[in-house]
This record gives C-alpha cells, sequence and structure tokens, in this order.
C-alpha cells in the first residue's frame, strides 16, 4: 500500500514501530487511523509527534485525493492484528477475528492463538468446537482480547 510506504519511514525515524494503519474512502472524505508502537508504551505527546511528521509527508506526496481526518494512536490492550508477526507476536493470546468470506461456514471467530503457519493463524476456539485454520488473506479484523 503506497500508504504504508511513505508513512513507515517517517514513523521509524522518530523511534515508533508502525503498527499498521486503517484506512477508509468515503464519497467525500477519507479517515487514515495509525497505529504505533514504542518499546515503553506510547505517550500523547508521541501521537502528536507522528501526527505532525506524517501530515507534513502527506500534505507534500498528496496521496489521498479527497479530504482526510488523520488519527494517531497506541494499539491498545485490545490491540489490532494486521499481519501474521502480529499473530505470532501473541501465542496463547484470546483473539476476536472477523473473515472477508466465510471459514468453515463462518465469519466471527474467538478463541486463543494455536499457532501460525502458512500465512494462515490456527485457533483453537472458545465454543469448545475445537480448532479452525483461518487463512490471513481473508481477516476482515482481528483483536486482542484482554483478559482481567
Amino acid at each position: 500500500m503506497e500508504l504504508t510506504r511513505l508513512i513507515r519511514p517517517v514513523v521509524e525515524g522518530l523511534g515508533y514501530e508502525l503498527w499498521g494503519l486503517e484506512y477508509r474512502v468515503q464519497r467525500t472524505s477519507a479517515f487514515l487511523r495509525i497505529f504505533i508502537d514504542g518499546p515503553e508504551g506510547v505517550t500523547l505527546d508521541d501521537c502528536a509527534a507522528v501526527s505532525d511528521q506524517v501530515s507534513g509527508v502527506l500534505d507534500v506526496e498528496d496521496p489521498i485525493p479527497v479530504p482526510y481526518r488523520l488519527e494517531v494512536s497506541s494499539p491498545g490492550m485490545d490491540r489490532p492484528l494486521f499481519e501474521s508477526a502480529h499473530y505470532r507476536r501473541y501465542p496463547g493470546a484470546r483473539v476476536r477475528v472477523r473473515t472477508i468470506w466465510p471459514v468453515e461456514g463462518q465469519r466471527n471467530f474467538k478463541g486463543v492463538i494455536e499457532s501460525v503457519e502458512d500465512e494462515a493463524v490456527v485457533l483453537t476456539l472458545d465454543d469448545g468446537e475445537g480448532s479452525v485454520r483461518i487463512p490471513l488473506e481473508s481477516v476482515s479484523r482481528a483483536r486482542l482480547v484482554p483478559s482481567f
């Protein structure tokens, strides 16, 4: 994605990890949320610094053809999972996953990350129905479920 290519060097240059992007375009506007992380977590000042720098790059490069709203955030405790490395980082964690198309007859899953293999995540399902292998390309949204 062009946005990732533009944003990643800015975020990493400031000393943070680009955790992921959420980008939605409507007819007359767009919304871009950038998730950043750091070894000591992320503060409001960190988010503001990244927002200022990214805004400058987006203003110059102009990759978004409509007016947009930019938000920079920490992934938080219920962090979204965007890529296979994110699932690998949290083995044994509880997650909610929604897929674009049905996998084994359903699109919503809640379970524990068992493994990640061949660009798919294997979950042990909370409903006691065993496990399911979900191709990462079919995932529309996935988040950690914090336990308190």
